[in-house]
């Protein structure tokens, strides 16, 4: 049978990070970075939080509300770009936490594409393969807080703690994921990156003293390959779906920032009553931030059977994706 969102969840550190915080930390005006980026506040984990705790958050609010589903439930990827460690994955961390032991469990690093990158791979998965169970568990979850250069004003105005989990399972024909499209150009993977703390750069003293061990991202060439990327991607899983812009009911982009998101919906004309946000109270959540939007899009505006749901992701690598799906 086709494969299909069952359930969402989420979950959002309590610590708000307003700009009057951002103000004192990088030196700028507290309307700059409203007027620059749309966001108000974003939320950090406190310390002694691991990006699983934020994942394990996000999965039991999904499992309130489909109690039992646990034992079907083979498959756990957790999107991240922040893992509680460099090994093992994140996932098995939260496959543990969860008593799934015994199920399939992996981390996708796609930086902000990659929760739309595990959704397609877990449908594919279970949708070859008995070997997985009839559900999986998809997960984006990140701690930016954890890599922010707290004085450098274009990046951490931009970026928050959360996560967002989806639960697949089995649906009707005519509903359920349909086509997605994932890309990647590495030859652009300096844009965004945390420069040290792998093979290629170790984290020495040295490296540490420069910075190195934090994130950086060149942001005018982000936003140029955002606005060239993404209408490309969606106009290709949308036509490899068979539909047009005008027959999706709802577009979850990741949240950038508010005033991309706002670029792209007019790149795009779009009504922007059918493109969501959540980047002006959480900001720019990582993995997690697709998710998070769609959860609270569900809470907001009950999704319909029958609606037709675009995700679209741009993110470090450069990479992006985009899903198209029929809500059951």
């Amino acid at each position: 049978m086709p494969v299909g969102i069952l359930g969402l969840g989420f979950h959002v550190p309590e610590v708000i990070v307003d700009n009057a915080l951002i103000s004192q930390w990088a030196d700028v005006p507290e309307e700059w970075v409203a007027r620059r980026t749309g966001i108000y506040e974003r939320r950090y984990a406190p310390a002694g939080v691991a990006t699983s705790d934020l994942a394990h958050e996000a999965v039991t609010d999904l499992l309130s509300r489909a109690p039992g589903v646990e034992r079907d439930i083979g498959l756990v990827i957790v999107a991240t770009a922040t893992p509680d460690q460099p090994q093992p994955a994140t996932a098995v961390a939260l496959q543990s936490a969860l008593g799934l032991e015994a199920s399939a469990a992996f981390d996708v690093n796609a930086v902000c594409s990659g929760f739309v990158y595990g959704l397609t791979i877990a449908a594919a998965l279970l949708s070859s393969s008995a070997a997985y169970g009839s559900h999986a568990l998809v997960v984006g979850s990140d701690m930016f807080s954890s890599v922010m250069d707290r004085g450098d004003r274009r990046t951490v105005s931009l970026f928050g703690d959360g996560a967002g989990a989806a639960l697949l399972g089995p649906v009707p024909d005519g509903y359920g994921i349909g086509a997605s499209r994932m890309v990647a150009h590495g030859s652009l993977r300096s844009l965004v990156e945390v420069p040290a703390g792998g093979t290629r750069k170790p984290l020495t003293p040295e490296a540490r003293a420069a910075g190195e061990h934090l994130f950086k991202m060149d942001g005018r060439p982000v936003t140029e390959y955002a606005l060239r990327t993404l209408p490309e991607i969606i106009g290709a899983a949308v036509a490899d779906s068979g539909l047009s812009i005008e027959d999706i009911d709802r577009f979850i982009f990741h949240q950038a920032n508010v005033r991309l998101l706002e670029r792209i919906t007019s790149e795009l004309k779009l009504d922007p009553d059918r493109v969501p946000m959540t980047a002006d109270e959480y900001g720019n959540t990582g993995a997690a931030s697709i998710p998070i939007t769609m959860r609270k899009a569900q809470m907001r505006r009950p999704f319909q059977r029958g609606e037709r749901i675009l995700l679209a992701a741009v993110g470090g690598g450069m990479t992006a994706a985009a899903t198209v799906l029929t809500w059951f």
